[in-house]
């Protein structure tokens, strides 16, 4: 049994949430977000809470049923709060700017990469090398705070490169220097 499956989701005050058949909606003060669920998986309303079942035993249903907890609990919890991830950028010239809702960022390349964000997602950027992406969807969040990191990621001799706020980058110890001997 899925302990996390077992737990209900409790609604918050100003989110809706509505089920049908196979698709739940939750809307809230920051936006709207949907998800499918698989047929295998119930998901109904009791008190004020979300409770997901199994309505068929397999495998395949009991991993999906903690699955599909976690994923209406973010739901939940983005339309009412909302996700942020924190970056930050380390180097000589590193350097982050917004451009309309647009990030520019300047990592040694000859040219500035320029992001667009997608429908939902927020960049901001504040000290030049802090960058914060925010929106609804924790997934979406997640993905485009993963895609700035590989632009330049955190390499392992000085740590420059752009890396999550509190992230420990594995350091490894440089060429040692050779000793000069005298003839």
């Amino acid at each position: 049994m899925s302990r996390i499956g077992k737990m209900p989701v409790v609604i918050p005050a100003g989110v809706t949430i509505d089920i049908d058949d196979q698709l739940i909606k939750v809307k809230g003060p920051k936006g709207e977000l949907t998800q499918t669920i698989e047929p295998e998986i119930g998901v109904s309303m009791v008190d004020g809470t979300v409770q997901v079942v199994v309505q068929q035993q397999s495998k395949r249903s009991a991993a999906l049923w903690g699955l599909y907890r976690a994923l209406i609990a973010n739901m939940v919890t983005g339309v009412s709060e909302g996700f942020s991830k924190q970056l930050e950028m380390a180097g000589v010239g590193h350097r982050a700017a917004m451009q309309g809702s647009n990030l520019q960022l300047s990592v040694g390349f000859s040219h500035p990469v320029l992001m667009t964000p997608p429908q939902g997602v927020t960049f901001a950027v504040t000290e030049n090398t802090k960058i914060s992406v925010s929106g609804i969807s924790k997934e979406v969040v997640g993905e485009w705070a993963a895609k700035i990191r590989a632009v330049k990621p955190p390499e392992p001799y000085k740590g420059k490169g752009i890396h999550y706020q509190g992230e420990q980058i594995r350091r490894k110890a440089g060429k040692a220097a050779k000793a000069v001997g005298g003839k």
